[in-house]
């Protein structure tokens, strides 16, 4: 068994080669949930439905983000009526009052459908409304995730870091604080960073499901160690869960050099280097690395070296493979 935190698109690119190198039935997901945004009304959690999109089969693999061939007439028209209408283009927060009012899953993360700022694609906005509503009905958020993802026919087990709200909230040093989704998608990362916060995480508990998937080896892939895998580790009991299990780390760097992504900026904002120096201090449980022959990195742990850049299914395998080795050499 194993189990790999996902958020982002490291992650999941490092999952599709993993099938050819062990069977996917013996694999867990936790995925990222602090990205998670209530847009319009339904609950859109982006690093979930990378993996689930991607485990289905139906993944748009030019952008890492919704469904393939999906149409786009609602939102089209969304933004129609709102321009229309003389509204500002977004994003929209809900009032304060309202950030915390209703489910309690959505907190500090609730912006309105008007002039909506992500752009939700039709078949994709009909998962986000499934999932709202069987939220609403009672379910948790890892019973409702479970379900799609029986739906979709995913071989992993998925699950949500927590059934608790936390949300990534952005403090920047001209622009305020946002949420991430506003800093990444509406703002395209412009504000510079000066911290980052999740919001609700000392309140949030890992499910007894997520525990006993830390109790198994562990792979963070090339993941953002800010916004991706951080609001998981502010999670009470994860990051011990975490020091207790062998745990290897692919970096998303080589040397300072990012693959992908606002991780640098996001690093400097909290104070990490922005290099894989950095992701080896911001990742102290960690017993193993999977590092490029390129990057100058000696950290003071077992490494794994290999072509850490992912393009295709056999670059994730050829990675995967390295961190097959990297646990079996710390185990």
């Amino acid at each position: 068994m194993v189990t790999f935190l996902a958020g982002g698109t490291g992650t999941p690119k490092l999952l599709e080669g993993a099938s050819a190198v062990r069977d996917l039935g013996d694999v867990t997901v936790v995925a990222n949930t602090g990205d998670d945004v209530e847009l319009g009304g339904h609950l859109v959690c982006p690093d979930v439905d990378t993996v689930l999109f991607a485990g289905g089969d139906v993944l748009d693999r030019e952008r890492w983000w919704g469904i393939d061939g999906d149409t786009t007439e609602t939102h089209d028209e969304l933004s129609r009526l709102a321009a229309s209408a003389g509204f500002d283009p977004g994003p929209r927060y809900l009032d304060d009052d309202a950030q915390t009012a209703g489910r309690a899953i959505a907190r500090w993360r609730r912006f309105s459908g008007v002039a909506e700022f992500m752009e939700i694609g039709d078949r994709d906005r009909a998962v986000h409304l499934t999932r709202t509503g069987l939220l609403d009905e009672g379910h948790t958020l890892t019973e409702v995730i479970g379900t799609l993802a029986d739906v979709f026919g995913l071989d992993v087990d998925l699950l949500p870091m927590s059934d608790d709200p936390v949300a990534t909230l952005v403090h920047t040093e001209a622009g305020g604080t946002l949420h991430f989704q506003e800093y990444w998608v509406a703002r395209r990362g412009e504000p510079a960073v000066a911290d980052v916060e999740f919001r609700g995480a000392d309140a949030a508990e890992p499910t007894d499901a997520v525990r006993e998937a830390l109790a198994e080896p562990v792979v963070i892939g090339p993941s953002n160690p800010v916004t991706s895998i951080g609001p998981m580790l502010s999670i009470p009991g994860i990051e011990p869960a975490l020091a207790a299990t062998p745990v290897v780390a692919v970096s998303p760097f080589v040397g300072d050099e990012v693959f992908s992504g606002p991780a640098a900026e996001l690093m400097a904002g909290v104070g990490l280097e922005p290099s894989t120096a950095g992701v080896v201090d911001a990742y102290p449980f960690a017993d193993a690395f999977v590092l490029d022959p390129d990057d100058p990195t000696e950290p003071d742990r077992h490494v794994e070296r290999t072509d850490a850049r992912i393009d295709d299914v056999d670059d994730a395998a050829r990675v995967v493979r390295a961190c097959e080795n990297a646990l079996e050499a710390v185990s």
